[in-house]
């Protein structure tokens, strides 16, 4: 420790009881001494605030305004319960206690309910809440069903534009449905998605779209293409139905 430290007399001096004002003050040497509030001795209560008035001057603390408004109104009621008076004055003006009996009972009520909101439960103090990052979740999008509405309409699409292309003809070919069957079969390979429009040829005529609808037809009934939108009322694809292959944890 060096020689030359001063240390003031006063400097290990400590206030442990810390309060939040003249109201907090008086409860606490109320409740100190088991005093009931309704009959509190003015004297005795005026003398003890006064002395840790004091005591806070003593300490070189700032007082605030409102202790000393205490202090005078602690005084005022002092020296009004000491002067004699009449019983028609003491009837008329009341207990001189009254006022200051009535707003320590209200900070009495205010300062229980402060104290048991502060003993509930707080986040951050008594209870943690957990926060665990969500695992990366994949977007699956949901593709429509293909109703036989939309179908039946796409169908008409293809036979009005057909119908442009239409003319007389003397002989046709013999079209068969199987052999249109491996023919879209042949033109989806690969799985990609082949536009609805694009497997029927206008050069055919009325027939070969015929012929084509129904071989599709044929196909998704047999499971072996199937019809995909990308949103409803969108343009219909048509590719090979992929083979389902069955999680092993599921089968479990």
């Amino acid at each position: 420790m060096p020689v030359d430290l001063y240390i003031p007399p006063d400097a290990l001096e400590v206030i442990l009881e810390a309060f939040e004002g003249p109201l907090d003050l008086l409860l606490y040497l109320i409740r100190k001494q088991n005093i009931d509030i309704l009959d509190i001795p003015v004297a005795e209560i005026t003398r003890q605030y006064m002395g840790y008035v004091e005591l806070m001057k003593s300490v070189r603390l700032e007082l605030a305004a409102e202790y000393l408004v205490m202090a005078a109104m602690l005084a005022e009621i002092k020296s009004r319960m000491l002067l004699p008076r009449s019983a028609a004055i003491e009837e008329e003006e009341g207990d001189p206690r009254a006022e200051l009996i009535r707003r320590l009972q209200e900070y009495e009520r205010f300062k229980a309910a402060a104290e048991g909101i502060d003993a509930l439960p707080r986040v951050g103090r008594e209870v943690v809440v957990p926060c665990l990052d969500a695992p990366q979740a994949k977007v699956r999008k949901l593709l429509p069903q293909v109703s036989l509405e939309e179908l039946l309409l796409s169908m008409a699409e293809v036979m009005r534009r057909n119908d442009l292309f239409e003319s007389h003809q003397i002989s046709r070919e013999t079209l068969s449905t199987r052999e249109r069957m491996s023919d879209v079969l042949e033109r989806l390979k690969g799985g990609a998605f082949v536009p609805f429009v694009e497997l029927f040829g206008a050069e055919e005529g009325k027939l070969g779209v015929v012929v084509t609808f129904m071989a599709i037809l044929e196909l998704v009934k047999e499971s072996l293409v199937e019809l995909v939108q990308n949103a409803p009322f969108a343009p219909i694809h048509v590719r090979l139905r992929l083979e389902t292959v069955e999680d092993p944890d599921e089968s479990e």
